[in-house]
């Protein structure tokens, strides 16, 4: 017990350490542990350092970790609302409340000023900040721990370290050029302000991390899948890689993931069944959510699901594209996830995809429906596109046909995909990409590495018609305000 406790305490004190101030980069505060005293504490018992572990990823579920009162911010999923809305899959259809306006009608993104732009950055980098407090007081970024149990904590670290920059780099770079300066790089918990480093070395560090974090974590057993274990970093790397175009590797880490075995495909019944279990199966990585954490109004869930009480239910309607919608085939059953009725204030809201159990409108109150971060659908997808793009067709149809199989009723029913090659093939996977993952944040990546151009639906409130390309600057968030105002070097 006196072990748990002390590991709490540490855990608040790796999280205390934004607590004070604006900057991103403030040095601990005097009521705090040092890096120095955590890593005394960690040589000799694990439990010290797993707490801090635990405190990162408390961060990305807890509300406020952009450091913003909106309700927006509540962490991952806050953000893959934010990139789904950028891709145009998801539809803002009705706005009594305002939140999301500036994200789909592009304000946020054209103007430095605008608080999202500030939330989506202070939030990663204080994931960053975090990370890298606990690889400082394990020994470094080029140290390999002598306790299996500290070695597992510093591959969970370098993979959220790794994940956190893949974002940042995905929100503030309009495409990937390796020569351009992007983001401030900070790999150590006391580095200064610091200026605009080149892509090649920010994907350089997220390689090294995944690469590392694959090896430190082989033979983890997690506890909880919100824990980041072997396959899950091999899915952050498959990323990673296809953002640079490297298909090759891509092709690799999600056959890894596939071929392990460890999770089957979300079944037919479980497409229509909530998405709200952690325990599903076909789960790589997601948060057990229970009522002791307290998040209701402000959630994923409030601005998403009509049968939880807040913005969804009371008139924030986010909706799948109708363009979108349109293309998915009456017989795949992924049609069935969306309220195809124009007159019932829900038209193609996804009310048959992600539900509350009890199914009551407006009617949870405090969450316990669980946040979705992997499944392995996106491993099969991701092989799929990898595997066209290098030209194995035969393993791309294979891989596509292996999640279809799971959306309609019969092999006649997906034969089409035998006789797709090239680009018609190319484009047959990335569509089934959007409609498998509609509103889990992997759209507005799959858009940039297929470089598309979307064109929103009739039932968006802005920009209905307008072809938006995958590097066009408005889906491109800007260097806030107060981080060139704290930053001498970022004007």
């Amino acid at each position: 017990m006196k072990n748990k406790i002390f590991a709490l305490i540490v855990s608040f004190a790796v999280l205390g350490f934004w607590g004070c101030g604006e900057s991103f980069l403030d040095v601990e505060p005097s009521q705090f542990l040092s890096a120095e005293q955590v890593a005394e504490a960690a040589a000799l018992n694990p439990d010290v350092i797993a707490g801090s572990m635990s405190g990162i990823y408390t961060l990305t579920f807890n509300t406020g970790t952009g450091g913003t009162g909106g309700h927006d911010d509540f962490g991952q999923k806050g953000y893959d609302i934010f990139s789904d809305m950028l891709s145009g899959d998801l539809a803002l259809s009705a706005s009594a409340y305002g939140w999301y306006r500036t994200i789909t009608e592009f304000q946020t993104t054209q103007d430095f000023t605008f608080q999202d732009n500030y939330q989506v950055w202070r939030y990663y980098y204080r994931l960053i900040r975090s990370a890298n407090l606990v690889i400082d007081a394990l020994g470094g970024n080029d140290a390999t721990p002598a306790l299996d149990e500290n070695k597992y904590i510093m591959g969970q670290a370098k993979a959220m370290r790794a994940n956190s920059y893949f974002y940042l780099a995905q929100f503030f770079q309009p495409a990937y050029n390796p020569s351009e300066e992007i983001l401030p790089l900070y790999t150590t918990p006391n580095d200064p302000n610091g200026p605009k480093v080149t892509a090649q070395e920010v994907y350089d560090l997220m390689v090294d991390d995944l690469t590392d974090a694959i090896s430190l974590l082989n033979g983890f057993t997690r506890t909880a899948k919100s824990q980041v274990d072997m396959s899950v970093a091999q899915g952050m790397l498959a990323y990673v890689y296809g953002a640079m175009g490297n298909y090759a590797e891509v092709k690799t880490l999600t056959a890894a993931v596939i071929n392990s075995g460890a999770y089957p495909i979300v079944d037919a019944t479980e497409a229509t069944g909530g998405f709200n279990d952690v325990n599903t199966p076909g789960w790589m990585w997601g948060v057990d959510l229970t009522s002791d954490i307290g998040l209701n109004l402000v959630s994923w869930w409030g601005q998403m699901d009509a049968f939880t009480y807040s913005y969804q239910w009371a008139g924030d309607r986010k909706a799948i594209d109708q363009g979108l919608f349109d293309q998915i085939p009456a017989n795949d059953v992924r049609k069935g996830q969306f309220l195809d009725n124009p007159a019932s204030g829900y038209h193609l809201v996804a009310i048959n995809k992600f539900y509350d159990p009890a199914r009551v409108t407006g009617g949870q109150r405090y969450i316990t429906t669980d946040y979705l971060y992997m499944r392995v659908a996106e491993m099969y997808l991701l092989n799929a596109e990898a595997s066209a793009k290098t030209g194995d067709e035969a393993t791309a149809r294979t891989s596509l046909k292996a999640l279809l199989a799971e959306r309609f009723s019969t092999p006649a029913e997906y034969a089409y995909v035998d006789l797709l090659t090239g680009q018609a093939l190319e484009d047959e996977i990335y569509l089934q990409t959007r409609i498998e993952l509609y509103a889990e944040g992997k759209s507005y990546l799959a858009m940039k590495r297929n470089q598309a151009t979307i064109v929103r639906g009739s039932n968006h409130l802005s920009n209905v018609g307008v072809p938006i390309s995958y590097d066009d600057d408005r889906l491109t968030f800007e260097v806030p305000q107060s981080e060139i105002q704290n930053n001498p070097f970022i004007n």
